[in-house]
């Protein structure tokens, strides 16, 4: 019998441990109110770590504090959100350690469309914020595909429907994920999928696709609940492979739709939007073949006739070459004039270099450096022997002032230094007589290499009429006698055989009489 049945009298009140009014009070409850559903506003939500979710439901009077335990999370289908009106179902119990009772809450279920278009509007707020929605995140669809990847039911008329499309346009290779379209399992499923065809290895066994279809056909808001969350809307959006949204029909959104790379109002649509028409590929392959064709005749058409055109108007080559045979007639005419003259000045300058060079005048040049050498050599001789004397009478005189056990000292080294500067004095002496023979020697060549003589030997002769040189041919001919110098002699024409010319005996260079100067 329960503690709360006992009689009562005013005398004989019985007492109670609190375990036991609590235990009482929470049989009372959980017998009166085991399954329970209450419509209400959701009020505090609280996750804790332990994993167990806390909340209110409240009303414009009261607050009905509720608790979902770590392992009755996962089954709720809707996860509440403050603020939304939902449907509440699970039992009444109590929490004897603060002396409340609450509602242990085993499903959750939103209390009309307005209240989730409520949540929806503020998922869709939060996500724009995050800026998810950009126009500038979203990247162009491939032009065309090789691998398309299809999230959707594999069962419903979706998959027929966008492979029967894919068919008619453009066949492509088509690898479908199936997931559930609705209920519970949608979002983590499609979420899951959208992850799994991004880590795939491009070019791998099972190659990763190059775009991606989210497809589910029409229905009410409560159907594509699943493509409304968060989960999916982030898988989408932090999905590298371009993304196609044809969730519905045209007047159905969800918030996959704002996130993917296009949206397609139906499943029919993305496959349009997935590749172009093949037939009209090959069509315009072939139209733009005809047009360069085209082109490319009419461009040799027109440059035809500007050749034609240009070839009217060019001189003919016989003209062209005209004033260049005249210019070539007029300086040919002048140039065996310009060649002669030139040879003649440069044979009037070769003569008057070589008549600067004569051996007379180099040999009195030689005797007048020679006469020159002998007159320094004759002064360098009383001149060694005034420095000699000279030397001794200072040595004498400083032998006098030095003491007669350094005066041999001295002596010897002043001999010694005496010495030294004759051998330096006689040694410069030969070096310039060398370097003035050295000199005179260059001369020399230098008068041989400018002669005529090194003309001649280089294929040229002197013609010479009655003794003088003859430059022209009119000359020759009033010549009396005539007289050719090669090389190797000079020749007669009236003569049997060539004189051979003497070779001019080269002047030796003076030997320098220096003597020794000791």
């Amino acid at each position: 019998m329960d503690l709360i049945d006992e009689p009562q009298s005013a005398g004989n009140t019985p007492e109670f441990t609190v375990s036991e009014l609590s235990g009482a009070v929470k049989r009372t409850i959980e017998g009166e109110f085991g399954h329970v559903r209450v419509k209400a506003e959701v009020g505090r939500v609280v996750r804790a770590r332990s994993g167990h979710l806390y909340f209110d439901l409240k009303d414009d009077r009261n607050v009905l504090a509720c608790t979902t335990w770590k392992g009755q999370v996962s089954a709720l289908s809707v996860i509440p959100e403050e603020g939304m009106e939902v449907v509440v179902s699970g039992r009444m119990t109590t929490f004897g350690s603060q002396s409340k009772y609450q509602l242990n809450a085993t499903e959750v279920a939103v209390a009309g469309v307005g209240a989730l278009m409520a949540m929806l509007d503020k998922r869709k707020k939060a996500l724009a914020a995050e800026g998810l929605f950009a126009a500038e995140r979203k990247r162009p669809l491939p032009f065309l595909p090789e691998v398309i990847g299809v999230i959707t039911s594999p069962t419903g008329a979706v998959i027929r429907d966008i492979l029967h499309r894919l068919k008619d346009r453009f066949p492509r290779k088509v690898l479908v994920w199936p997931v559930a379209v609705q209920g519970k399992a949608c979002a983590p499923q499609v979420a899951q999928a959208i992850a799994r065809f991004n880590a795939m290895t491009p070019g791998g066994a099972l190659p990763r696709p190059d775009l991606i279809i989210v497809a589910r056909g029409g229905g009410s808001i409560e159907d594509l609940w699943g493509f409304n969350e968060e989960d999916v809307a982030r898988a989408a959006a932090a999905s590298d492979i371009p993304l196609i949204s044809a969730v519905g029909h045209e007047t159905d959104t969800t918030l996959i739709d704002y996130v993917s790379d296009r949206r397609a109002p139906t499943p029919s649509a993305a496959a349009e939007m997935a590749v172009p028409v093949r037939l009209d590929l090959l069509a315009a392959v072939d139209q733009l073949g005809a047009r360069a064709g085209r082109a490319a005749g009419e461009g040799v058409t027109r440059r035809k006739q500007r050749v034609a055109d240009l070839w009217r108007v060019v001189p003919k080559p016989a003209q062209l070459t005209d004033d260049a045979k005249q210019r070539y007639d007029y300086w040919s005419e002048k140039l065996d004039a310009a060649l002669i003259g030139r040879v003649t000045a440069g044979q009037m300058q070769l003569g008057k270099a070589s008549g600067l060079l004569r051996p007379t005048m180099l040999g009195n040049r030689l005797r007048q450096n020679h006469d020159r050498l002998t007159g320094l050599d004759a002064r360098l001789g009383p001149a060694l022997a005034r420095s000699t004397t000279q030397a001794r009478r200072d040595l004498a005189q400083q032998a006098g002032r030095l003491r007669p056990q350094t005066l041999e000292a001295k002596r010897a080294q002043a001999e010694e230094r005496l010495t030294g500067l004759l051998r330096r004095l006689s040694a410069a002496a030969n070096g310039q007589v060398d370097r003035h023979r050295h000199r005179l020697d260059g001369l020399d060549r230098m008068r041989e290499t400018l002669g005529y003589r090194e003309t001649l030997k280089r294929g040229y002769a002197v013609v010479r009429g009655d003794g003088a040189v003859v430059t022209t041919a009119k000359a020759a001919k009033a010549a009396r006698s005539l007289e050719i110098e090669f090389a190797d002699g000079t020749l007669r024409p009236d003569a049997a055989q060539p004189v051979a010319r003497a070779k001019p005996s080269k002047p030796k260079p003076p030997t320098p009489e220096q003597g020794d100067l000791f």
